[in-house]
């Protein structure tokens, strides 16, 4: 009994001598960097989607090997990445213009394993995204901006309703600095961002919500796919 004891002590020693050896792996930390971070959710959402085709026997090609949308092959693709049309998700902006996407396909299966509630992230996306495109809307209806552009087209030769883009750069900058257009549009501009950003805290609130849940999920997806 003593001897199997001393074997069963010496065992049990070894064993926890070896797990103290062992090197354990790391779990990652979510990156501190905004663009770190952007590319980390990339990575998960490219991964999620590659898992996806793969059971469907396809493959996530490079932009010269993708296949044209009018061709079988094309098609196919596009209703597995995409999805299936009529699009379910749709959005319309106060700029007026309306997003859509679909909520079947392997991108929307990506989004919802990463955010969980896919039509919440496409609204808040979609809002977030469009922020500065709201502010500069509104700009355009400003009594100031509106002068300082007509000053500018005159500058410019240009009679559209719209902002011309002339090829010559020295033009566009010439004609900024004398119709005033520039400094205006640098005075409005904060204000109206702000403004609109306090009018849409609620889906900022969501995005970031959303956004950090998806870091995560990003993590232990990346730690996942390096575990031995």
């Amino acid at each position: 009994m003593r001897l199997i004891r001393g074997v069963c002590i010496a065992t049990v020693a070894l064993l926890l001598t070896g797990c103290a050896d062992r090197p354990t792996a790391t779990r990652p930390e979510v990156p501190a960097g905004e663009q770190a971070q952007n590319d980390l959710l990339k990575a998960a959402q490219l991964a999620l989607v590659t898992r996806c085709l793969s059971g469907q026997g396809l493959t996530v090609p490079s932009r010269r090997q993708r296949p044209k949308t009018a061709t079988a092959e094309g098609k196919r693709f596009q209703a597995a990445y995409f999805g299936v049309d009529p699009r379910e998700l749709s959005l319309t902006l106060p700029t007026g213009y309306t997003v859509t996407a679909n909520t079947d396909g392997c991108l929307a299966d990506a989004q919802r394993v990463l955010y969980g509630d896919q039509k919440q992230w496409f609204e808040a996306e979609v809002v977030v995204n469009n922020l500065r495109a709201e502010a500069q809307a509104r700009m355009a209806t400003d009594p100031d901006h509106r002068a300082a552009m007509a000053r500018w087209k005159q500058c410019a030769g240009h009679l559209s309703k719209t902002r011309p883009a002339p090829r010559d750069p020295a033009v566009t900058a010439r004609c900024n600095r004398e119709s005033g257009l520039a400094r205006v549009e640098s005075r409005l501009e904060p204000t109206l961002l702000a403004k609109v950003r306090s009018e849409r805290r609620e889906q900022l609130t969501t995005y970031r919500q959303l956004r950090t849940i998806a870091l995560q999920r990003a993590v232990n997806l990346t730690f996942a796919a390096k575990a031995p």
